[in-house]
């Protein structure tokens, strides 16, 4: 080992014997102090002075075969009467010679009296260190943390003791809000115990996963909050037993003795000629009626009510009772419903124990009068002063109630009202005035006629107009200005003012408003161009609806006389949507073809408007071209698909597509997701069974199926798009036994046949409907 590790090595082990020896010192300080007190309890006693008092003291301890701090810790304990002593009763039966209390065990009298001569120091952390070392460490506890309490609700590590190194640096304070559970047991002013301590809280000595328990504890000096004592113990803790806990609060009634402001707390600042101490000169000085109010403490120092010590002149009585009436009285006497009802006692007990101001713009305050209950509701302010409690409240008059409610609908419509004195030139704004002008408070305000000044150059002429209309012309205007303020903002301002005129017509003031309309202004602007632009859109759509329904109508009118095709008649009628903006995709055929054949078509394109129209064209037209390879009805289908699929934008179709060969009166058909057609025979009407087939455009190769239909003189048949039975309420199914009983009707003409099902249509979607129909023979 080298010469400096040596040196560093004998340093080291000189600082350890040195903590070693003060720790001794410690504990006989606080050993001689605590046989000091039970030396004097004993003269007290009548057991002569204090050297026959020790030496009696010695002569216990031996014949109880006691050590002689552990008797003196018991028979101090007896005497005082504290919490401690309801926290550890005395044990011993040397010291019930003395002092005859109750019975309990004996070990926790010396831990706690030894702790507590510890306190005598008013050393925090050496009472820490003591408290962990002689009380907490046999609970099982390792570690505790003593914090003084600060208005606001921030806390000041005040001492410590068991906690890693660094861990008191990081929490030397916490602000306001943060939410430890020292600070959650100041507000709720109760001890807090947490078994299974919560992870989601933050605190000194909490890891990520870590586990343990806390005991949480207000440290109090006359119902006064002085701070918070956290015990730690590592590990999960069930509930602490009755005795524990009793002596966890004695010990946190002995540490806030140590913590800043506890003399105050303990001082009397009253005087026989001044009950209500210094305060009173600062009560007087307040423009608002104020209370001195001074805690009434029990047996226990707890507070259990307030003393009205002083009220100064300008004090008003809810009840209309003299001030003189009310000093000396008791806040719970003499307002109980206040006080209890009305919460007024909780906030004033809140702000004495932990010193945090409490304010309240509207509070109810109730009286008896006479037994019968007087509500008035005032503005209310408390204050924490050394031991007393300052109450203010500033009862709210009609007038007030009314000028508040002003001020808040000026505040709510961005209104500021303004006074201008044409003869003295004195000028009154309200503050929201100064708020939409952008000026701090108490600025000079500015004046009409230097208007101009703050607004756009344009808006000067509209402020002269409105200068000589009010000024000059004596009548109320109003006008609409940008307003440019200082710090580079814009706002429209609204401006409204009435001339104030004596009894000759002479001008003498001016009173008026200004409102901020900037938010209706962008409205308006927005809506504007959201009405253009809506406008130009609905342009569009009637201009391309207008086309759609043009090319719908030049290539299908409306109706067309019944023609004949070879031995068939044939008649069509094509009803439009009720809509415009509906105009749809429904189209039909019916050709004579090159091979001296019939083809009949009806086909429904997907979709409104004007590519629904031009898709219709062009499936209209391809199967036209299709047609006069003398394919049958199946392969055109095919075919078509085929166009829909690969040649036009995405268009979608059903059809249904007939060939009539007039000499075999043989009808080729076949469909494509089509509702089926409608033949009549005989006077009866039924739907013509269905082959397989997609609609058109669906996938690129799709196969058709094709039926054959003997046809016989005087058969009726109808094709038609789904307009005419379509309905939202029922299936297709449903609606197409509807129309066979009325497709079964005779008439003579096809085209009064056609007129019937168009009537009788109980359709409810205002969709197109295509119908056509052919009669053989």
């Amino acid at each position: 080992m080298s010469g400096d590790e040596q040196r560093v090595e004998a340093l080291a082990g000189t600082v350890e014997q040195l903590r070693r020896d003060l720790d001794l010192a410690q504990q006989s300080a606080d050993a001689r102090a605590l046989i000091g007190i039970a030396t004097g309890i004993l003269v007290e006693r009548g057991h002569g002075g204090p050297m026959e008092s020790f030496r009696h003291l010695e002569e216990l301890a031996q014949a109880a075969r006691l050590p002689l701090l552990e008797l003196a810790a018991d028979i101090v304990n007896g005497a005082a009467g504290d919490d401690v002593a309801a926290a550890a009763p005395v044990a011993t039966a040397a010291a019930r010679q003395v002092l005859a209390p109750e019975q309990s065990g004996p070990g926790e009298v010396l831990r706690m009296r030894t702790a507590e001569a510890g306190s005598l120091t008013g050393d925090a952390q050496a009472v820490v260190d003591s408290m962990l070392d002689q009380a907490l460490a046999p609970l099982g506890a390792k570690a505790a943390a003593l914090w003084a309490a600060i208005p606001g609700g921030a806390l000041v590590l005040a001492a410590h003791a068991g906690f890693v190194h660094g861990e008191a640096q990081r929490w030397h304070y916490v602000p306001p809000g943060v939410g430890t559970l020292a600070q959650r047991a100041v507000a709720e002013r109760r001890p807090l115990w947490f078994g299974d301590l919560p992870t989601d809280v933050p605190g000194i000595g909490q890891r990520r996963g870590t586990t343990g328990a806390r005991a949480v504890l207000p440290a109090e000096v006359s119902g006064r909050v002085m701070g918070v004592l956290e015990v730690c113990w590592p590990h999960t803790q069930p509930p602490l037993s009755g005795m524990a806990a009793r002596q966890l609060d004695a010990l946190a009634d002995l540490c806030a003795h140590t913590l800043p402001g506890s003399e105050a707390a303990l001082a009397e600042p009253r005087t026989p000629d001044n009950p209500a101490g210094p305060l009173v000169e600062l009560a007087d000085s307040l423009l608002d009626p104020t209370m001195v109010l001074r805690p009434v403490l029990d047996d226990r120092d707890q507070v259990t009510d307030f003393t009205i010590a002083y009220a100064n002149e300008r004090f008003s009585d809810i009840a209309g009772r003299a001030r003189s009436t009310l000093i000396g009285m008791r806040l719970l006497e003499a307002y109980p419903l206040t006080a209890r009802e009305g919460g007024l006692y909780e906030y004033v007990l809140r702000v004495h124990a932990t010193g945090e101001a409490f304010h309240a713009e509207r509070m109810a305050l109730s009286a008896l009068v006479g037994e019968v209950p007087l509500t008035s509701v005032a503005a209310v302010g408390i204050g924490r002063y050394g031991d007393s409690v300052l109450l203010t409240w500033r009862l709210e008059d009609e007038a007030t109630r009314l000028a508040a409610l002003l001020q808040h609908a000026q505040r709510l419509g961005r209104i500021g009202g303004f006074e201008e004195n044409v003869v003295s030139g004195e000028i009154t704004w309200n503050s929201q005035l100064f708020a939409l002008f952008g000026l701090p408070q108490g600025s000079s305000p500015v004046p009409l006629e230097r208007l101009h000044h703050h607004a756009h150059p344009d808006d000067a002429v509209a402020i002269g107009r409105f200068l000589r209309a009010v000024l000059y012309h004596r009548h109320a205007a109003s006008t609409a200005v940008r307003l440019q303020r200082a710090d580079g903002v814009v706002r429209h301002i609204r401006i409204v003012a009435e001339p104030v005129t004596g009894p000759d017509g002479a001008l003498l003031a001016v009173r008026g408003a200004y409102q901020d309309v900037s938010a209706q202004h962008w409205t308006e602007v927005a809506l504007a161009a959201t009405r253009d632009r809506l406008a130009d859109s609905e342009q569009r759509v009637a201009e391309r609806n207008r086309l759609a329904l043009q090319l719908q109508q030049a290539i299908m009118p409306p109706t067309s006389a019944p023609v004949d095709l070879a031995d068939l008649r044939v008649a069509v009628r094509y009803r439009p949507a009720e809509e415009g903006h509906l105009v749809g995709g429904d189209w039909y055929d019916a050709v004579l073809l090159p091979t001296k054949k019939v083809l009949l078509v009806v086909g429904d394109v997907a979709g409104h408007g004007i590519e629904a129209a031009t898709g219709m064209v062009v499936l209209r037209n391809a199967l036209r071209g299709l047609a006069a390879t003398g394919s049958g009805p199946a392969q055109l289908l095919g075919w078509l698909n085929t166009v829909a699929h690969h040649l036009t934008e995405h268009v979608t179709a059903t059809a249904v597509c007939g060939v009539y060969d007039p000499e075999t009166r043989v009808l080729r058909w076949a469909r494509a997701g089509h509702p089926p057609p409608v033949l009549v025979r005989d006077g009866e009407a039924f739907t013509l069974p269905l082959p397989r087939g997609l609609l058109l455009g669906a996938i690129p190769d799709a196969e058709y199926e094709e039926h054959r239909l003997p046809m016989e003189l005087g058969d009726r048949l109808f094709m038609y798009t789904d307009g005419l039975i379509e309905r939202r309420d029922r299936s297709v199914e449903h609606s197409l036994q509807q129309l066979l009983p009325i497709a079964g009707q005779s008439t003579r003409d096809l085209g009064e046949h056609l007129d019937l099902l168009l009537t009788h249509s109980r359709s409810d979607t205002d969709d197109d409907t295509c119908l056509i129909g052919v009669q053989v023979g």
